[in-house]
């Protein structure tokens, strides 16, 4: 028996394990999440008798698009005048410096509490930002906005009271709204995955008791909590989860309130996207690498360890579902000239088996989200959004891999488009078409290959694998280059 086929199969076996550990994890947490919608609500916090000091941090590179619109917003928020202090902080080095002092200056001139403070080295990027903003400011509480959110006027009054329950309380999570949900396919389908971590997965780690993570926005922070967990650090690029973790490996509790939004603009470009893709993925792999030893030494119960080493390694699955998409191809063909693996490859090529928890997943965050559209629409829906993440797997595969080996690289903010009309909008582009660019096309016509393959040797086992794979691909390819021209 040779030894390379088997070595294929075995591998391929082991991918699907994985994402099956995967999918049953995601399954685990909607049961979680679906009782915790099923008990009665909470009755919010009352209001105290006074209202403690609290800052709001804006931390702002490069934003002309969105930079008005969130000061003013922040500026509008309803909290008592004397006991708020908005930090505009800015490391920008194009015209957003002028129009956010021209803001700050405007709102200061109306009595508010509002500074501008600009740095000319970006020392740690947006953690370096925060954590040098905090040197300038006496607030108890530290509220985190970044440039394309458009918080409520009562988002400070619905959030700072939860604090005042229990002093372990660290920090308010809420949940993320979509300004420009129905902008286009591409938000449409960001909007149908953010869902379901913010309706599902944070719901479901909240009601058992297993961490969360802060998701750098939209969140509130107790001053003492930073102060104890060690500061912000800027070893990674997801600083939010890194605080998160060292937070409550020293019993600090986190609240998550999915009925509070606080609405956000999603990239409307693939760079965009991709430049959050990455630093989202690399950032939770140095993260994954800083902190699941000390979890595990930790005196945490160990359903609270499985639960936040599935949780520190979630990026991780895109490097198994790119190996499993490139062993693929070369499987169709092991098994039209190896009969001897037919029973291997039935059971291999019901892969869909393994993402069958998801469906159950992404459904519930749908249903939650848009309760009255029709249930025909969700899933040729799933299968799209199932095979633009199969697309992007390259681009995500590569940043864990960078951040497990710990290589440094920049952080590089998400652009955003603001509302204003087309001709006035500034274009930020974060790359070009590089290289990497150029291998997602070749993939697309590699997994092509790989299904033309199958239905020649009349195999259509991987026909579902490699449809959702060709079609990503190409999609990811198509949009990646008209969006650098």
């Amino acid at each position: 028996m040779p030894v390379l086929p088997l070595l294929l199969v075995v591998l391929y076996g082991l991918c699907l394990l994985f994402i099956l550990g995967f999918s049953v994890g995601q399954w685990q947490l909607t049961r979680l999440a679906r009782r915790a919608y099923a008990a009665p609500p909470a009755p919010a916090p009352p209001a105290p008798a006074a209202w403690p000091r609290v800052t709001v941090q804006l931390p702002l590179f490069n934003e002309q698009n969105v930079v008005e619109r969130v000061i003013d917003a922040t500026a509008a928020l309803d909290y008592p005048s004397a006991l708020l202090h908005i930090q505009v902080l800015d490391d920008s080095t194009d015209a957003t410096v002028a129009m956010a002092a021209a803001r700050v200056a405007h709102h200061a001139a109306r009595g508010l509490r509002i500074s501008h403070v600009h740095r000319t080295n970006r020392e740690g990027f947006k953690a370096g930002a925060l954590r040098d903003g905090l040197l300038e400011t006496d607030g108890e509480y530290v509220a985190i906005f970044d440039a394309d959110f458009v918080p409520e006027a009562d988002f400070l009054r619905r959030t700072v009271p939860y604090f005042l329950q229990d002093a372990r309380i660290g920090v308010v999570q809420t949940r993320w709204g979509h300004l420009n949900e129905n902008e286009s396919l591409l938000t449409r389908l960001q909007a149908f995955g953010l869902d379901a971590h913010f309706l599902i997965e944070q719901v479901g780690r909240t009601f058992a008791g297993f961490f969360i993570n802060f998701n750098g926005t939209g969140g509130v922070w107790r001053r003492a909590c930073i102060d104890d967990a060690g500061g912000w650090h800027t070893d990674t690029l997801t600083e939010d989860l890194d605080l998160s973790y060292r937070a409550q490996l020293r019993g600090w509790r986190f609240v998550y309130r999915p009925e509070i939004v606080a609405p956000a603009e999603l990239p409307a470009v693939m760079d965009a996207l991709k430049s959050q893709q990455f630093r989202w993925t690399k950032g939770a792999a140095e993260t994954a690498h800083k902190h699941l030893g000390p979890v595990w030494r930790s005196a945490q119960p160990l359903g609270v360890k499985l639960q936040a080493s599935f949780h520190l390694l979630n990026s991780s699955v895109y490097v198994v579902i790119m190996l499993m998409a490139l062993l693929s191809v070369p499987l169709v063909f092991v098994r039209a000239q190896f009969r001897e693996y037919k029973v291997v490859f039935q059971l291999a090529s019901v892969f869909l088996v393994g993402f069958t928890p998801l469906i159950y997943y992404y459904y519930s965050a749908w249903r939650l989200a848009h309760p009255d559209k029709p249930l025909w629409r969700y899933p040729g829906f799933f299968l799209l959004f199932l095979s633009v993440s199969m697309g992007l797997a390259l681009h995500n595969a590569r940043a864990v891999i960078l951040g497990w080996l710990g290589r440094r690289t920049p952080f590089v903010r998400t652009p955003k488009a603001g509302t204003a009309p087309v001709a006035r909008r500034r274009r930020y582009r974060t790359g070009g078409m590089g290289p990497l660019v150029a291998l997602e096309g070749l993939l697309a016509a590699y997994f092509a290959f790989g299904l033309g393959a199958g239905i020649y040797f009349d195999d259509f086992g991987l026909l579902p694998f490699h449809s959702l794979l060709t079609l990503g691909f190409a999609a990811i390819f198509y949009y990646s280059v008209r969006h650098a021209r």
